[in-house]
């Protein structure tokens, strides 16, 4: 019973860290089943997404620090959109107003919105990391991780070898959390992987409802490859590093900032 009690406290607080996700999805299922008017569909999910954004800073659901790494999150998207989607990883076929090169700027919040569920699940679980690797060691390693989506293009395909450089780097680091007052623990690597597959799930989601079209998704929706997983784990991990070296710096910080 005490075990049951748990998973529903742990999940509540999960779901609250995933309002935003969450509003997007529901919202590029509304969109492609309501033909919304006066504007085209990707123009609506960017006034959505910059409403949800407002409302949430607004009351409270997210801080002041939080939004300035959401927005850092954003660009960083936003940069790795206009590659992929010049190079042809991907592509954003209906019409926008606010698209850029053939990327709509909706699409940034959809990396903003992996941000915002790591800030917010930090927060709400009171995370703590034991054996966290050096700076000096962790920046570096991002900086590859996510070099590497563009870099790949032109080189080699290094990310086999980087996903055994963290697991390497991090292999004795553990993540505390609490839940209803009770501390668990957990490999940081296995919650690199599980948010990894998670996400893997959200993009078949979003992929069905059109938030974006692979090359073989032209003719008819059909299930991202398992390979993609690996993609989005190092994405994971990027975003993971980039939070909790910002939590490190700000370590001294009151609760309620980031």
């Amino acid at each position: 019973m005490r075990a049951l009690k748990q998973f529903i406290y742990f999940g509540w607080e999960q779901a609250l860290s995933c309002v935003f996700p969450v509003v997007i999805f529901a919202s590029l299922a509304i969109t492609k089943m309501i033909d919304l008017p006066l504007l085209p569909r990707y123009d609506w999910l960017l006034l959505i997404c910059l409403l949800m954004q407002w409302a949430m800073v607004r009351t409270g659901l997210e801080t002041m620090d939080e939004l300035k790494v959401i927005t850092v999150f954003h660009l960083i998207g936003l940069a790795l959109e206009l590659f992929k989607v010049h190079m042809g990883s991907w592509s954003y076929p209906e019409e926008g107003y606010t698209k850029i090169f053939g990327v709509p700027l909706y699409s940034g919040f959809m990396y903003a919105s992996v941000a915002s569920f790591l800030c917010q699940a930090w927060r709400r679980l009171k995370v703590e990391l034991v054996k966290w690797p050096p700076f000096l060691v962790v920046v570096p390693l991002a900086t590859a991780i996510y070099l590497n989506f563009f870099t790949h293009h032109y080189w080699i395909d290094l990310r086999w070898y980087l996903s055994g450089l963290v697991i390497i780097v991090f292999w004795k680091s553990w993540v505390l959390y609490k839940v209803n007052g009770i501390r668990y623990r957990m490999p940081l690597a296995l919650s690199f992987v599980l948010i990894g597959f998670f996400i893997w799930i959200a993009e078949n989601i979003a992929t069905y409802f059109s938030a974006w079209e692979y090359p073989n998704q032209r003719d008819a929706w059909s299930l991202v490859h398992l390979g993609k997983v690996s993609s989005w784990l190092l994405l994971v991990i990027v975003s993971f590093l980039i939070v909790a070296t910002l939590k490190q710096v700000k370590g001294k910080m009151p609760s309620s900032y980031l």
